[in-house]
């Protein structure tokens, strides 16, 4: 039999999200939307683990796992909980939890979680994206294609997803492809610019108005909400949203209704939410500029795009990739201008890319892309480098330097607890991008 897990939670959207992901990777699973429910689901069947929020009306998680401990001594618990109430998932550990997890919850880490919690040994299935679900998307790096990886598991659910990463890294291409390859892919993905508008103007954008709503308002619009009605609502650039409008974006993301400007009645949609940002939203919460409930509203799931320097690997195949939009699909890149490609740091990510793939496909009056047909900034990267210079060949070289930084990231880990968001901070890079370096180095 499968290892069993009853997931207790009051929001819908998180219930069906754990369902889905523990029951890909092997588990039986079953659902309580409340510790009532919970407690009496326990006195028909004891499952192999627990995997309950804190925060739910009524009895909260503690109480329930206070209550459930009474009368299963031995039933591991794993409590799911929201940073302000990471004291208290603490202190219950002291009522016998075996572990807990703050939201917004990495997926992989739910997994181990469950299997170390339950005890089960069971046996890791790597999991792969189908070739079919790329369909053109450009993704040869281990950090993008993890970052698609979690974006596919959770696209067959209507979890809300929070993309981060710099501008210009890819989180729109993210967005689309969760879009894809969900229920909802036979209707459309509507995008909103949430940065690129005041609030007076983006609230008739999201919300649509009634005619004579406002000055200029000659007609009756129905806004973007339900535009994307039964398809995908991508709101992109959401860190910029106007303060004033962010409660009416909550309401709506609560009780999935809307109030368009001008009128008095409530309306519901049916959406599937994206949102994404190039900014640091925990700051914005703590500087007062970005409101904490909503926050939370909108990171069910949060899954970072990398920077394009922490993706050598996508940095050829995406140049060809651009090349091949021309009238003249056969451009080629040179030996010379790969290795100045390599060679930058792309601060503007992919789309400095493929403004330079552009740039050098119009000026090339042959088919193979040289040096000078690329951006100044971009050669001058190149010239820092000493062509002259032989690659390192030597296999000690290299195990000395893979030494070298397993050792730094083990140390670093140490520093900080094995908290692996703070050491990537220290260390200048992404999460994600620290948790590939461990998973290739062997760090545990």
């Amino acid at each position: 039999m499968n290892p069993h897990v009853l997931i207790v939670d009051d929001e819908l959207r998180y219930r069906e999200l754990y369902m889905q992901i523990l029951g890909a990777a092997g588990f039986s699973t079953q659902a309580a939307a409340s510790a009532e429910e919970a407690l009496s689901i326990l006195r028909r069947s004891v499952p192999s683990i627990v995997v309950s929020d804190v925060r739910m009306p009524g009895a909260n998680g503690i109480d329930f796992l206070r209550q459930a401990r009474r009368e299963h001594p031995g039933l591991p618990f794993l409590l799911v909980t929201a940073y302000a109430d990471v004291r208290d998932a603490v202190n219950a550990m002291r009522f016998g939890a075996v572990d807990y997890l703050s939201k917004p919850v990495d997926l992989d880490e739910l997994l181990a979680a469950v299997r170390d919690g339950a005890g089960i040994g069971l046996e890791v299935v790597e999991q792969t994206l189908p070739p079919e679900a790329l369909r053109g998307i450009v993704a040869e790096s281990p950090a993008m294609r993890s970052a698609l990886l979690d974006a596919y598991r959770v696209a067959q659910s209507d979890a809300n997803v929070l993309l981060t990463g710099e501008s210009g890294s890819g989180k729109e291409v993210v967005a689309l492809f969760i879009h894809r390859n969900s229920p909802r892919r036979a209707r459309g993905m509507v995008t909103v610019n949430c940065g690129a508008l005041p609030a007076s103007l983006l609230a008739s954008e999201l919300f649509g108005h009634e005619k004579g709503a406002f000055t200029g308002a000659t007609g009756r619009r129905p806004g973007r909400f339900r535009e994307a009605e039964g398809g995908t609502l991508f709101l992109d650039e959401i860190g910029d949203m106007p303060l004033e409008l962010q409660p009416a974006l909550l309401r709506a993301i609560e009780t999935s209704r809307i109030t368009p400007l001008g009128s008095d009645k409530e309306i519901a949609v049916d959406y599937r939410l994206v949102a994404a940002t190039n900014r640091m939203l925990l700051e914005d919460v703590e500087a007062g500029r970005f409101r904490q409930d909503l926050y939370y509203r909108l990171n069910v799931i949060s899954i970072e795009v990398a920077p394009l320097r922490e993706r050598v690997e996508d940095i050829l195949p995406l140049a060809r990739h651009f090349l091949a939009r021309g009238r003249v699909a056969d451009h080629r890149l040179s030996r010379a201008a790969a290795q100045v490609l390599l060679a930058h740091p792309w601060p503007g990510n992919v789309r400095e890319l493929a403004n330079a793939m552009e740039r050098a496909r119009l000026l090339s009056q042959t088919d193979v892309i040289l040096p000078e047909h690329l951006p100044p900034a971009v050669r001058a990267s190149g010239a820092k480098t000493n062509p002259e210079e032989p690659a390192a060949n030597n296999p000690q070289d290299v195990r000395t330097l893979e030494e070298s930084e397993t050792d730094i990231i083990r140390r670093t880990l140490k520093q900080t607890g094995g908290n692996r968001t703070r050491a990537a901070e220290i260390l200048g890079i992404t999460r994600r991008g620290l948790i590939y370096k461990m998973k290739r180095l062997g760090v545990v």
